[in-house]
Formats: C-alpha cells, structure tokens, sequence
C-alpha cells in the first residue's frame, strides 16, 4: 500500500510538470503564429508599396528574421529595421531592387 501511493503522488506530479511544459509550449506557438500573420501581413503590404512582386518565400524569410531578432533583443524597431536591410542585401545582391 505505501509503495502505491508513492508511485500516485509521483505519477500527478509528473502529470503536473508535463502539463505545465505543455501549456507553455502551446502559448510559445501561439505566439510565434499571431506574431507571424501580423509580419506576413506588414511585409505583404511594404513590398505593394514599393511596387515590388510579393513573394511568400520572401515574406516568410523576412518573418523568420524577424522573430529571431524580437526574441534576442525584445524590440520591435531593432527587429524591423535589421530584417530590413538584410531583405535589402539579399536583394541588392540578386538583382531584385
């Protein structure tokens, strides 16, 4: 009986942890996506303005950066304006721009 209720309390707080671990995965993907459609919409609407071919390829390499960088240094200026220059060098350098 002793050793059945160790192995119970063991067992709901591993089920615990899990969870825990769990939900805070499910909030980072949730995030990662909300923050991905607000970028794939801005990079979308930047490149219709400067009357450039939208591409996804692009849009979601832009995206990528982006997050990278929000996540390292938690400002969305420095995010925004380092992927800018980067899709900017990438397209200097392919004859795009």
């Amino acid at each position: 009986m002793k050793a059945s209720k160790y192995e119970f309390f063991v067992f709901v707080n591993l089920l615990i942890i899990f969870n825990s671990f769990n939900s805070y995965f499910l909030a980072q993907t949730n995030q990662n996506s909300i923050i991905k459609l607000f970028c794939l919409q801005s990079v979308k609407e930047e490149m219709l303005k400067a009357e450039m071919e939208y591409s996804e390829d692009i849009a979601n390499e832009t995206c990528i950066c982006y997050f990278e960088e929000f996540t390292k240094t938690a400002s969305h200026q420095n995010a925004k304006t380092k992927c800018k220059l980067e899709f900017q060098k990438f397209s200097n350098h392919n004859g795009k721009i």
